[in-house]
């Protein structure tokens, strides 16, 4: 009862629905995907999943029509990022943040011209959102690989021995961020493989993926991005990395 309780309570997040959503609908188009495929005549349990997950999908386009503030007051927020340390991670985070920031309107438009609202070609404004969310993604790589080598470095430096100012407990968060980072890099790596197959035909794998593997590669990520959300709330909670 307190497990379905804490998930109840937790369901109340709009974040948290939507990491939800997501995992389900990227599972459904990953089994739906293999049904399809692996029958000789068209599976209708997968024919049905992958409707499901087409639906979950233009439901979490839909709740993402409110979350231009969101996005803005978080970019102001951060700003130029005149408190990071790193100047390249600074850089990186704005230039990723206007991404971000662009992206949705651009979403927007490509939907409201898929529902008849606008008269304007959908195609390049989701081709258009599709780019700036990958540029988003491969800009995350960069901060996460950069990032894991100088958390490496800080690692195998002479300081970071037992003996050395380096007590445990920080060496022991580094690790922790370190294996956040690393984790961040796979899921952004995933969504990245999944933004390239949405592109126009003749960019890189643009349209070759079958769509059991769009579902797995969505399905790495989402399940990545919960046990990281779940792994921070332990943290701020008292609980152990």
């Amino acid at each position: 009862m307190a497990a379905m309780n804490s998930l109840a309570s937790a369901l109340e997040s709009y974040r948290t629905r939507d990491r939800l959503i997501r995992a389900l609908g990227y599972c459904c188009q990953l089994v739906g995907g293999v049904l399809v495929e692996q029958c000789s005549t068209r599976s209708e349990l997968g024919m049905r999943l992958l409707v499901v997950s087409s639906q979950l999908s233009h439901c979490r386009t839909i709740l993402r029509l409110f979350d231009d503030l969101a996005m803005f007051v978080y970019t102001k927020q951060y700003g130029l990022g005149a408190k990071e340390e790193d100047v390249f991670v600074r850089w990186l985070s704005v230039l990723g943040n206007m991404a971000d920031q662009l992206y949705y309107p651009c979403e927007h438009v490509a939907w409201a011209a898929d529902a008849k609202v606008l008269h304007v070609d959908s195609a390049r404004w989701w081709t258009l959102s599709t780019a700036l969310w990958g540029l988003s993604l491969l800009l995350g790589v960069v901060r996460s690989l950069w990032m894991i080598l100088k958390l490496r470095q800080k690692l195998r430096s002479p300081m970071a021995t037992f003996t050395s100012r380096l007590s445990w407990s920080k060496r022991r968060a580094v690790e922790v961020q370190m294996q956040s980072e690393m984790l961040t890099l796979i899921s952004n790596l995933a969504d990245l493989a999944n933004a390239v197959h949405w592109l126009p035909p003749g960019i890189l794998w643009a349209g070759c993926f079958p769509s059991w593997l769009v579902g797995l590669m969505g399905t790495i990520s989402s399940l990545l991005s919960i046990y990281q959300a779940a792994r921070a709330g332990s943290q701020e909670g008292g609980g152990s990395p």
